[in-house]
C-alpha cells in the first residue's frame, strides 16, 4: 500500500470534514440533538481543532524570532538586507492596492445587495481607525518580552531585525551565539514537522465545525454578496498573483499553485496568517525553493501587513452594505475605501476574523452603518478561511520574487515536484 503524503491527507480530511458538517446540518442534529452539539461539535471537534491551532500558534513567536535573526545572518550584508525589505514592503502594499481595487470594481458591477429588506440587530461597536503616528510608535515595542507575549508581530519583527543586524556586526565575535541561534532555529523546524503530522485530523474537526453551525441558510440569502467575494478572491489568487509572478521572474505559475497546496489548504483550515506561518515558511522554501535568508524575513513579515483577502471583503462588504441601505457612494468614497484597507492592513493580527474588526475603520470613514456588519457576519467564517488561503498565496509569491530577484532561489527546487513533500 502507498503511502499518502501530508497533502492528499489534508485535503481527504478537508473533504470528509465539509460533508460531515452539512450532514449534521441538514438533519438537524447539530442544533437538536444535546449530545451532538455539545459533546461532538462544542466538545471533540472544538476541542481538536483548538489544541491543533494553538499549537501552531505556539510555534509562531519563537519561530518568527529565531528564524529572522539567522536569516539576516545568512543574508550577511546590511544594504542586501535593506533591498529586500524595500522589495517586499513595496510588493505587498501593492498587491493590496490591486486587490482591493478589483472587488470594488466586480462588487460594484453585479450591484450586490440591492432591493435587500434584511434587518440587523447587532450591536458590534465600531473602531476608530488608528492614527499612522500610532501604527508607526507601535512598530518599536517599548518592553519586547510584553510583544512576545501580546503576539505584536511587527514589534516582535523590528527587535529580531535590530537584534539580528546587531549580532551580524559582531558576529566574528560571537561565534557561539551565532551558533546557538542557528540551532534554535533548526529545533523550531523540528517542532513544526512534529505538528504538522497532527494536521489531517485538526483539519476535518476545524471544517466539520464550521460547516455544522454555518448551514445554507444564511448563505442563501447572502449568496450574491458570498460569490462576489468568492470570485474576487479567486481571481486574485490564481490570475492576478499568477500574472504578477510571470512577469516579474517567468517561473510557471501553474507549478508555484500546485506546490502551495498545503500551506492554503492550513490557512483555509484555520482562517490565521499567523497559525500558518510554520507551514508556509516550510513551503516556501522547502517546495519552492526560496533561500531560508529571504524566507524567514518576507513570509512573517506577510503574514503580519499583507491582508490582501481582507482588504477584497471589505471592498465587496463596503459595496454589499452600502446598496443594503440605500447609501450613495462617489470616487472619493471608494478612493478613501482603497486608502484605508491598505492602511488598516499595517499592524493588524493575523487571527481569525479581525477583518471584521478592521471593516468598522473602514465604514466609519465612509459614514456607512457599522450594524451592517451584522448582516455578514453569519457567512465571515467561511469567507475568512478563504480570505487568509489569498493571504498565504501573496505571502508566498512576493517570497518568490523578492529571492529570485536576489538571485537567492533554487529553481531546481521549484521545478522538482517531489522537492519537500512529507511522506510518511
Amino acid at each position: 500500500m502507498t503511502h499518502k503524503n501530508l497533502t492528499q491527507k489534508v485535503l481527504i480530511a478537508l473533504a470528509l470534514g465539509m460533508a460531515t458538517g452539512l450532514l449534521l446540518n441538514i438533519s438537524g442534529l447539530a442544533h437538536n440533538n444535546a449530545l451532538v452539539s455539545d459533546y461532538l461539535i462544542g466538545g471533540m471537534f472544538h476541542t481538536i481543532g483548538a489544541l491543533f491551532v494553538n499549537a501552531l500558534k505556539m510555534l509562531v513567536v519563537p519561530l518568527v524570532l529565531f528564524s529572522i535573526i539567522p536569516g539576516i545572518l545568512g543574508i550577511g550584508d546590511i544594504h542586501l538586507l535593506g533591498r529586500v525589505g524595500i522589495k517586499a514592503l513595496v510588493l505587498y502594499l501593492c498587491t493590496t492596492a490591486i486587490a482591493i481595487a478589483t472587488a470594488l470594481l466586480l462588487a460594484s458591477s453585479f450591484s450586490i445587495g440591492e432591493g435587500m429588506s434584511l434587518t440587523t440587530t447587532s450591536d458590534f461597536a465600531g473602531n476608530s481607525a488608528p492614527p499612522v503616528s500610532e501604527v508607526l510608535i507601535n512598530i518599536i515595542p517599548s518592553n519586547p518580552i510584553a510583544a512576545m507575549a501580546n503576539g505584536d508581530m511587527l514589534a516582535i519583527i523590528f527587535f529580531a531585525i535590530i537584534f539580528g543586524v546587531s549580532l551580524l556586526a559582531v558576529a566574528k565575535e560571537s561565534p557561539d551565539t551565532v551558533k546557538l541561534i542557528e540551532q534554535l532555529n533548526l529545533v523550531m523546524m523540528k517542532m513544526v514537522n512534529l505538528v504538522m503530522h497532527f494536521a489531517p485530523y485538526a483539519v476535518f474537526c476545524l471544517i466539520a465545525k464550521a460547516v455544522s453551525e454555518l448551514g445554507l441558510d444564511l448563505l442563501k440569502e447572502l449568496l450574491g454578496y458570498a460569490l462576489v467575494l468568492v470570485a474576487a478572491l479567486l481571481f486574485h489568487a490564481f490570475v492576478s498573483y499568477s500574472f504578477i509572478l510571470k512577469i516579474l521572474t517567468g517561473l510557471s505559475p501553474i507549478t508555484f499553485l500546485k506546490k502551495l497546496r498545503t500551506a492554503q489548504t492550513f490557512a483555509f483550515s484555520t482562517a490565521s496568517s499567523a497559525a500558518t506561518i510554520p507551514v508556509t515558511l516550510r513551503t516556501v522554501e522547502e517546495r519552492l525553493g526560496v533561500n531560508n535568508s529571504i524566507a524567514s524575513f518576507t513570509v512573517p513579515l506577510g503574514a503580519t501587513i499583507n491582508m490582501d483577502g481582507t482588504a477584497m471583503m471589505q471592498g465587496v462588504a463596503t459595496v454589499f452594505i452600502a446598496n443594503v441601505y440605500g447609501v450613495d457612494l462617489g470616487a472619493m468614497d471608494y478612493l478613501m475605501v482603497i486608502l484605508m484597507a491598505v492602511l488598516a492592513s499595517i499592524g493588524t493580527a493575523a487571527v481569525p476574523s479581525v477583518g471584521l474588526v478592521m471593516l468598522t475603520m473602514v465604514f466609519n470613514e465612509v459614514n456607512l452603518p457599522v450594524e451592517g456588519i451584522g448582516l455578514i457576519l453569519g457567512v465571515d467564517r467561511i469567507l475568512d478561511m478563504l480570505r487568509t488561503a489569498v493571504n498565504v498565496t501573496g505571502d508566498a509569491a512576493v517570497s518568490t520574487i523578492v529571492a529570485k530577484s536576489e538571485n537567492r532561489f533554487d529553481l531546481n527546487t521549484y521545478e522538482n515536484p517531489d522537492a519537500g513533500v512529507i511522506n510518511d
